[in-house]
């Protein structure tokens, strides 16, 4: 089953070696980001930490060929997410570096409780979907079709709503950093 997912054979008997190795670096890249993420001291890096991960998983969408989605996910997450963020952590005026007293003193307590989650979701996982393939061009048979038939679907009833929320994040922003100015 492992092997399985290692080489993908593709329809002229060609193993997908390069795309399981790109995934392999990218999820090892944001395994060390989430981790990170977690352990730093400084609120300000945790999220840009946090940033990388959500970068880490757009490159992902990359890989499975679903354009569309990680152009979205760079746009909502580390777009407007990690903005909004940043604008909440300046508008606290928290201490910026190190800080001490953050954590519980029964921290390591949670280590086996994450660890029995991720195999139980693991086993539910490689239990549900087992030897399953992803098909291409489900759509409109190749992924420039699909992004367009995505796109289209999606943006083309919603897109002056879309519009009118630009407006809102930028009066956000432009709000968060009229309150966080030192006159």
């Amino acid at each position: 089953m492992i092997a399985t997912l290692l080489a993908q054979v593709t329809d002229d008997g060609a193993v997908n070696v390069a795309q399981n190795v790109g995934f392999g670096i990218i999820a090892a890249l944001m395994i060390f980001a989430a981790l990170s993420v977690v352990s730093t001291k400084n609120v300000v890096h945790a999220a840009l930490w946090l940033a990388l991960v959500l970068g880490g998983v757009a490159a992902q969408y990359i890989l499975a060929a679903a354009e569309f989605v990680a152009v979205s996910q760079v746009m909502v997450y580390i777009g407007a997410v990690m903005v909004l963020f940043l604008f909440g952590i300046m508008l606290t005026r928290a201490q910026i570096g190190r800080e001490v007293g953050l954590n519980n003193s029964t921290w390591y307590a949670g280590i086996p409780v994450a660890l029995l989650i991720f195999g139980l979701l693991a086993w539910v996982i490689v239990d549900a979907f087992e030897d399953q393939t992803i098909e291409e061009g489900i759509i409109g048979g190749s992924p420039e079709a699909n992004t367009t038939a995505i796109a289209d679907s999606v943006l083309s009833p919603y897109l002056i709503p879309f519009f009118g929320m630009t407006f809102v994040l930028l009066a956000a922003a432009v709000g968060a950093i009229v309150l966080a100015r030192k006159d």
